[in-house]
């Protein structure tokens, strides 16, 4: 491979990593950037350290998306959304989530022994003797 190739392919990523960190969708940074998808995966495969920091470039980029999106569901709190506010509640407050109630009931049939028997009422005779 010439110096040119390997410079492009560290630069592409170095790019795509970059760009990980905003948007964590594999598949539009690779469109945007002009990798294809399968040249990622194969970066992932081959290169172990370039797979640890794309997991890292993922991770961070999920946490400002949703930095964002939680910035967005207040924005929608704030002007009164009933349907944002539903939502914070059930999933911050613990009297508006859902509930789930099981009912039922168990049947437990177990016969006991003769020797079982016999022990239980040997048990219960010196029981009632004192």
């Amino acid at each position: 491979m010439s110096i040119t190739i390997e410079k492009r392919k560290n630069r592409n990523k170095e790019l795509l990593l970059e760009n990980l960190k905003t948007t964590p969708i594999v598949q539009i940074v690779c469109q945007k950037i002009g990798v294809a998808r399968a040249t990622y995966y194969r970066w992932r495969h081959n290169d172990h350290e370039f797979a640890k920091q794309a997991d890292t470039a993922l991770e961070e980029g999920s946490l400002l998306i949703n930095d964002l999106a939680e910035s967005q569901l207040i924005s929608a709190i704030k002007d009164q959304n009933l349907g944002a506010i539903i939502f914070w509640l059930k999933s911050h407050h613990p009297a508006y989530t859902n509930k789930v109630e099981v009912t039922g009931q168990l049947k437990h049939e177990y016969k006991l022994s003769d020797e079982e028997e016999k022990l239980i009422e040997q048990a219960l005779m010196v029981f009632n003797k004192d």
